[in-house]
């Protein structure tokens, strides 16, 4: 299985009156969203199941990618990484699922997969992390294949 956590790109700050959900990206996460986009299609395996939480700033960053994504409460705000994981099928399910969420879940969720211990990891904004479960047969065989952050992708 392909575990392919992405986390949202940068966002407006919060502004009384409105809800957290409804936080948009700003300019800059725009561009960093449609970069790591860019380089997703070139890598992204031909049957990934595309979800996302229901905020607009995962909503946003997902659609820079223009293909049809789900929307699933279990990778929003309120989640856990227990029930983030478990709505991925991590790690009995089959094929790669790339899921855009948000922080600190992201960093307990990557943590969780690759070490089996939830910790609070820093997964910074607009960045892609790639885990794969070498070995159904024998588990904690996990391979972190990828880091990228839109930074690193700049001259792209």
């Amino acid at each position: 299985m392909e575990l392919i956590l992405w986390r949202h790109a940068e966002a407006e700050n919060a502004h009384v009156g409105r809800r957290d959900e409804e936080r948009q990206l700003t300019l800059q996460g725009q561009r960093d969203a449609q970069r790591m986009a860019n380089w997703l299609r070139q890598h992204l395996p031909e049957d990934v199941r595309l979800l996302a939480s229901p905020a607009l700033r995962t909503r946003q960053t997902i659609s820079a990618l223009k293909l049809p994504f789900e929307l699933h409460a279990d990778f929003g705000l309120d989640t856990t990484a227990a029930r983030f994981l478990a709505a991925t099928g991590w790690p009995d399910g089959d094929g790669s699922v790339l899921i855009a969420g948000h922080q600190p879940t992201l960093g307990r969720v990557a943590a969780l997969a690759l070490t089996g211990q939830e910790q609070p990891w820093s997964v910074k904004k607009g960045s892609v992390w790639w885990i794969s479960l070498r070995d159904r047969e024998e588990p904690g065989h996990v391979l972190l294949r990828a880091v990228m952050t839109p930074q690193l992708l700049e001259n792209d």
